[in-house]
């Protein structure tokens, strides 16, 4: 199922990803750095959520308490644990 989240105190507008059980594939933001979130997106790609989760969970950019990828790591797991309700 694809899922499309509007990720807080950063840069991209959006992020999509689909959900086959609980692995993540074809990742995307909309805006922000396109270089770092095209890496983030092809580095995920097949992992499950809680790989993501426990790697990505966390991680700071710059002076703020989030990042891109902590954000999609959030993401993941609260559509995916929606899912199994």
């Amino acid at each position: 199922m694809r899922y499309t989240v509007k990720p807080h105190d950063v840069c991209p507008t959006s992020l999509s990803f689909d959900l086959e059980g609980d692995v993540v594939r074809n990742v995307e933001f909309t805006r922000g750095c396109n270089g770092n979130l095209k890496a983030i997106s092809k580095l995920v790609d097949g992992m499950t959520v809680d790989q993501i989760y426990n790697t990505l969970h966390g991680n700071t950019c710059g002076y703020k308490d989030t990042s891109c990828a902590d954000q999609l790591a959030q993401a993941v797991r609260q559509c995916y644990e929606e899912s199994q309700k």
